[in-house]
């Protein structure tokens, strides 16, 4: 294995993570932004207000995107392991 195959590869396998990750993490940033918004208009400072709409969020995002996030990690693993043979080399 060569230092760019290496490199290469950490850098598939940083892009798929990232790419997993999005919807999860965007859903919590837009949510979270909602009810900071809200809480400053209304003057709320009540913290399970914070919490819990963000995590509403990401559980119905994660119900959302699910099937699509395992077809990217499965395509992600089925092209690592058909490689192993050049791995070796």
């Amino acid at each position: 294995m060569t230092p760019e195959f290496v490199v290469a590869f950490a850098q598939e396998a940083i892009k798929v993570t990232i790419l997993v990750a999005m919807p999860m993490l965007g859903l919590g940033l837009i949510v979270g932004l909602a009810v900071s918004i809200f809480m400053a208009t209304t003057q709320i400072h009540e913290m399970t207000l914070t919490f819990v709409p963000k995590i509403l969020a990401v559980l119905m995002g994660l119900l959302f995107f699910l099937s699509w996030m395992l077809q990217q990690l499965m395509d992600f693993t089925q092209n690592v392991i058909t490689q192993i043979p050049m791995y070796i080399r």
